[in-house]
């Protein structure tokens, strides 16, 4: 995606779709985590719903790895019925 002379890009339509980005709709533009971000202006919940997204999937990165594979799922289930 190229920038223009004027500061201009074209937010490609499936983006804009799945944002409910419309034609004369306001967005707000923020910077995390030294990137920039563009949310629909009446978006609150749905830019609360992708903050807590982003924590679960950090939480699940953190645990990647973490499991052991000796244990088959039926042996996990019964471990966690058992409870």
């Amino acid at each position: 995606m190229r920038v223009t002379s004027k500061g201009q890009v074209t937010i490609p339509r499936d983006l804009r779709e799945l944002l409910g980005i419309a034609p004369n709709s306001e967005v707000v533009f923020a910077i995390e985590n030294g990137k920039l971000t563009l949310a629909p202006k009446d978006g609150t919940q749905k830019r609360e719903d992708r903050d807590r997204l982003d924590r679960f999937m950090q939480a699940l990165d953190r645990l990647e790895g973490t499991g052991d594979p000796a244990i088959d799922a039926e042996t996990l289930m019964t471990m966690t019925r058992d409870r």
